[in-house]
């Protein structure tokens, strides 16, 4: 029987993050849009200011997954969320109950630091996922859309005078 074991990542795993995140992004056809390198993942989720927390999934000791989070505030609430932003596991370990394992981690994370929420996003086509959280019990935020701001029009809102 193979054991799974989910651990606080550290600033000695931003390569094998790295490597997750570029894993996940051929997965969801934008491997053209990482521009992080081992130094940015480093700094953004190990360093001093970092707001961010990785977890890694090992199964028999060696790693097969991870996910990254962080805390959001629901003003309804009066409460902190979890948000998942990525949950990543190796192709060849799909159904060995990882992915499972990593969202009840962080689930119980959620509950023992008084969060409200725990959410995150899914392509829309991205059907194997979508069918997996609705098995455990999650629902679809249909009535929201998404918006965000990159590049040249975040600039430009932020250098903007009016």
């Amino acid at each position: 029987m193979s054991s799974l074991n989910i651990r606080k990542a550290t600033a000695d795993d931003a390569a094998l993050i790295l490597r997750f995140i570029r894993e996940l992004a051929i997965y969801e056809k934008a491997e053209h849009e990482v521009v992080a390198t081992e130094a940015t993942v480093a700094e953004s989720i190990f360093g001093p200011d970092s707001t961010v927390h990785a977890v890694i999934c090992e199964k028999d000791a060696k790693p097969i997954g991870f996910a990254v989070y962080f805390y959001n505030y629901s003003t309804w609430l009066g409460k902190n969320g979890l948000f998942l932003e990525d949950l990543f596991v190796t192709p060849s370990e799909r159904g060995s109950g990882a992915g499972k394992a990593l969202l009840r981690y962080l689930a119980q994370v959620a509950v023992a630091k008084g969060c409200g929420r725990f959410e995150w996003n899914v392509l829309d086509w991205n059907e194997p996922a979508i069918q997996f959280y609705t098995s455990i019990g999650a629902r679809p935020q249909s009535e929201w859309i998404g918006y965000r701001l990159t590049g040249q029009a975040l600039l430009d809102l932020a250098e903007s005078h009016a």
